[in-house]
């Protein structure tokens, strides 16, 4: 018994530990999952809050464009403004543009264009497009008429951009000002959309830490967590694997325990009844049978028959959701006295009701503990006693045999007897105990408790 519970107990740490390369192996896949999708998670959301961040800092830099526009038109162009512009008056011309290049243009304005209303370029910085007369869009109109400021993206393909293609992308914003005789003109600014796209990178820049790196503590501290839950998973299902080996071991000792009782029991019986018959027929012809021969036949059959329904109960245990588990005690009391044993029941610190799951143990328990009892111990006595205490429920099955020491147990267990051990593996697995204390020639005490 040492060497199983030693070898039990290695099995129990190995699957608690994750234990075998199998159980190793499946912890490591399960938590290396659950890291890769973090690091999808944590790509994903950079991602997101990459493209997010850009807009929003594209957004934030138009608006800032839109401002210096207007604070650049209406505070410096406007006041430099004179009705002598729209003759293209050199002197007026030279007026404006000493404030565009000194005061407006900067490294991401880079072009000025002041149109007329019919869609003629009367200023720009670029002197080459002063005069020029070009088709005004929708949205240009709209703004001279009403007085909006608008921005958009440049197309450069326009003709009358063909001078800022060199710049690359661009970012022109336009709004309406008036000459000093209330001569609605368009005054029109060209930024480097570059830095547009920089103030989102910086925006994304400045984000970035505090998103990803709230990403990345969160994997690093749930990481342990899963590592945890797939080893509680692995360890559930060695245990559940270990229940279904128990399970199939305790049939085959059933089987085995059935196949023996009938092969020395009932067979046994029915065939000393069946050569017994026998003689009986071939001494018939010539004397009448012997009536004691008929009668012991008789009587071994009737034996039989209760031996057979005993075998049937010991198949098909009793219902506890209808049966209570004394009563059910009663009957293997009884069936043990028919066995010429005496047998006592001592229920009385039994507390009802014992749920389900504890009254099938402990009933195998005590159907166990007779077994041996009837089958080994050679005893004249035997006591069953069943009582609650607190919330585990106790059994003890004691006899006056002839005991036995733990090489004996050792033995039989290694021949292909392993009720006992399967039983003990049932009843630790529910979070109880059996144990057994005996000597040779002082009997035998069977004792277990399981949680109620």
């Amino acid at each position: 018994m040492r060497r199983s519970s030693a070898a039990e107990s290695s099995r129990a740490d190995r699957s608690a530990s994750g234990g075998s390369w199998a159980g190793r192996r499946f912890v490591a896949l399960e938590v290396g999952r659950f890291a890769l999708a973090g690091v999808v998670a944590l790509v994903i959301v950079g991602v997101a809050t990459a493209i997010a961040s850009r807009r929003v800092g594209e957004r934030e830099a138009i608006a800032n464009a839109r401002t210096t526009t207007v604070t650049k038109a209406e505070g410096l162009v406007a006041p430099a403004l004179s009705d002598g512009v729209l003759e293209r008056s050199p002197t007026a011309l030279a007026a404006v543009d000493d404030v565009v290049r000194d005061d407006v243009l900067d490294a991401s304005l880079v072009r000025v264009k002041l149109w007329n209303a019919d869609g003629t370029i009367v200023y720009s910085d670029e002197s080459r497009l002063i005069g020029t007369r070009y088709a005004l869009g929708s949205d240009e109109q709209a703004a001279i008429s009403s007085g909006k400021i608008d921005a958009e993206v440049s197309d450069l393909t326009k003709p009358e951009n063909r001078y800022e293609r060199r710049q690359g992308k661009l970012l022109e914003v336009y709004l309406p000002i008036d000459t000093p005789s209330g001569k609605p003109l368009l005054f029109e600014a060209y930024y480097r959309y570059a830095l547009v796209s920089s103030n989102g990178n910086q925006l994304w820049r400045s984000f970035a830490p505090i998103a990803l790196g709230a990403l990345i503590a969160l994997e690093v501290v749930q990481i342990p967590l899963a590592y945890s839950l797939a080893r509680r998973l692995r360890q559930r299902s060695d245990e559940r694997e270990l229940l279904l080996r128990q399970a199939l071991e305790a049939s085959d000792v059933e089987r085995r325990h059935i196949a023996s009782d009938l092969h020395d029991g009932v067979v046994q019986d029915l065939a000393g009844v069946a050569y017994a018959l026998s003689a009986q027929t071939r001494r018939a012809s010539a004397q009448a049978p012997d009536p004691e021969v008929i009668d012991n036949a008789a009587s071994t059959v009737r034996t039989s028959i209760r031996a057979l329904r005993s075998l049937v109960v010991d198949i098909y245990p009793p219902d506890f959701g209808e049966a209570t588990l004394e009563s059910a005690l009663h009957e293997l009391v009884n069936r043990a006295s028919e066995g010429g044993i005496d047998a006592q029941l001592d229920a009385e610190q039994l507390r009802d009701p014992v749920s389900d799951p504890a009254a099938r143990l402990l009933y195998r328990a005590a159907q166990e503990g007779l077994r041996n009892v009837i089958s080994h111990a050679d005893a004249r006595h035997v006591t069953v006693k069943v009582a609650t205490v607190g919330p585990r429920g106790v059994l003890d099955v004691v006899d006056d045999g002839q005991g036995f020491d733990a090489g004996a147990v050792t033995a039989a267990r290694d021949s292909g007897h392993l009720g006992l051990t399967a039983l003990r593996g049932l009843v630790a697995d529910a979070g109880g105990t059996l144990t057994f204390t005996s000597s040779p020639g002082a009997g035998t005490t069977l004792h277990a408790e399981v949680p109620l």
